[in-house]
């Protein structure tokens, strides 16, 4: 733990220092405190843009990967996420009803929005991942297969999608050219206006998740140990959707759509701790998401150059393999259970 935190500390300092222009790391940590630059440049490269990246990737990376570990443990299905199971295709539904028809095309695409709009955006993407995460909720107290599952979350998430594209086709075009540069996903669009709402209910969400840990542990084991362990299910099972819809929501609602981090997160912090105890996993995920985030974001901004890679070209380059090795390993698992 310790590790990942030194790592994310690392990621968090190389996110702001490296560029299209490198600044020096004591350059970097002098502003940080409170000091100058030894350039004046420097200083409003760091404060004005740079910084608000760093921690809207920190916490999108940690909301994210602690929503996909919500939702293995919730589904008990190795491969569920936000991305997987069509939860950001409904939040992306909820932005596109909100947004599309507003004002005309712009750089990002929240851009002018008030205090209440980006509430409004926020609420309209955690209704819509809530909304996609309680059908697919329904639908696996029914079916029990692990891969049945997956293709109905699939399926929800193209009819989301389906819906998404109808708006689409009645948006004036400024807005649809936003909207598609919109989905290949980025840390950069937020700004600290919308930080106000960001940043407060990503931790407000986060801080949910760790009172839900002794209920995701009692789920492990299935709905009838739990029950007879004392939980209450279905109030452990509102709360779990609610955090995990609001994390993976607002992430979506100013970030865009991006993908894999929240299905391989977990594996990935699993095999480090060896463990399955969310005491342990909950604030590893969220350390080891934030630090990936920001890994992946400076990977996509290519220091040195001033081309930029859509950031979800980069998380699935990560977390394809991941997700590839998971389903791999179930199989030998299952072949010499089987032997």
């Amino acid at each position: 733990m310790v590790g990942l935190g030194g790592g994310l500390l690392l990621a968090f300092l190389l996110s702001i220092s490296l560029g299209s222009v490198a600044i020096p790391l004591g350059d970097v940590v002098s502003v940080l405190f409170g000091g100058e630059a030894g350039k004046a440049t420097w200083t409003t490269i760091v404060l004005q843009f740079r910084l608000s990246k760093a921690l809207t990737a920190m916490l999108a990376g940690a909301a994210l990967a602690v929503s996909g570990l919500q939702m293995q443990t919730l589904f008990r299905n190795p491969l569920a996420g936000p991305f997987v199971l069509g939860v950001s295709s409904g939040a992306s539904l909820g932005v596109a009803l909100v947004v599309l028809g507003v004002g005309a095309g712009s750089a990002s695409l929240l851009a002018g929005l008030n205090l209440l709009g980006n509430l409004g955006v926020a609420a309209a993407a955690s209704v819509g991942a809530g909304a996609v995460m309680g059908m697919v909720l329904a639908v696996a107290r029914r079916v029990h297969s692990s891969m049945t599952l997956l293709i109905l979350g699939l399926l929800f998430g193209y009819a989301t999608s389906g819906l998404v594209s109808i708006l689409l086709y009645f948006a004036i075009s400024e807005r649809i050219q936003t909207y598609v540069l919109w989905t290949f996903g980025s840390f950069g669009k937020v700004t600290w206006s919308q930080m106000a709402v960001f940043m407060p209910t990503i931790l407000g969400a986060l801080a949910l998740s760790l009172l839900l840990t002794k209920p995701l542990n009692a789920l492990l084991l299935g709905e009838t140990y739990a029950r007879s362990m004392g939980l209450h299910v279905d109030r452990a099972r509102i709360g779990i959707v609610i955090s995990a819809s609001v994390l993976a929501g607002v992430v979506t609602a100013f970030c865009g759509p991006i993908a894999f981090l929240g299905v391989a997160v977990p594996h990935l912090c699993r095999s480090l701790f060896n463990t399955s105890d969310h005491r342990l996993l909950l604030p590893g995920v969220a350390l080891l998401g934030a630090s990936l985030a920001l890994l992946a974001d400076l990977i996509a901004h290519m220091p040195g150059s001033s081309i930029t890679l859509p950031l979800n070209a980069v998380t699935s380059l990560v977390g394809a393999p991941v997700v590839a090795w998971v389903i791999m390993r179930r199989r030998n698992l299952r072949q010499s259970f089987a032997a």
